[in-house]
């Protein structure tokens, strides 16, 4: 028989795959528990309708992101600390302080956790983020630190 899973079952398949199932094992233990439901022709068309309406949703999302990574690339970020002698700062320039700035500066929301940076910034001048913005896009932006 064969079913389309609602929900991923564990060695049997992911939701929204077709597989086929022993009778008995349909019958009695996916459809009774709402892992699956019977592969008739309109189910089968609602399905491939659904992960189509899913692909152009991410493919628009990708367009975004990148439209958004272009933007970022072209901005600057200008944030202030104090610093000693030598342009040494007293503390640093953590991702959370990067994304603060981004939001006041430029009105562009941006999680920290998404922008990459091996160590904090410790010195005066400028640095080159680099920030996730998708999964297959990453932006550099510009940073420029101040003394205060």
């Amino acid at each position: 028989m064969k079913v389309i899973l609602l929900k991923d079952v564990k060695g049997i398949g992911k939701a929204g795959e077709i597989i086929n199932a022993s009778d008995g094992h349909a019958r009695n233990y996916l459809i009774p528990r709402g892992l699956a439901k019977e592969a008739t022709e309109g189910g089968i068309k609602a399905l491939e309708m659904q992960k189509a309406a899913e692909a152009r949703k991410k493919q628009e999302e990708l367009q975004a992101a990148k439209a958004l990574a272009e933007k970022m690339s072209s901005l600057t970020v200008n944030l202030k600390g104090k610093a000693g002698e030598g342009g040494r700062l007293f503390g640093s320039i953590t991702s959370k302080d990067i994304a603060e700035g981004l939001e006041k500066q430029h009105k562009i929301k941006i999680d920290k956790r998404k922008i990459q940076l091996d160590n904090p910034i410790r010195e005066l001048g400028a640095s080159f983020v680099e920030i996730k913005v998708y999964p297959e896009v990453t932006a550099k932006m510009k940073v420029e630190i101040a003394a205060e």
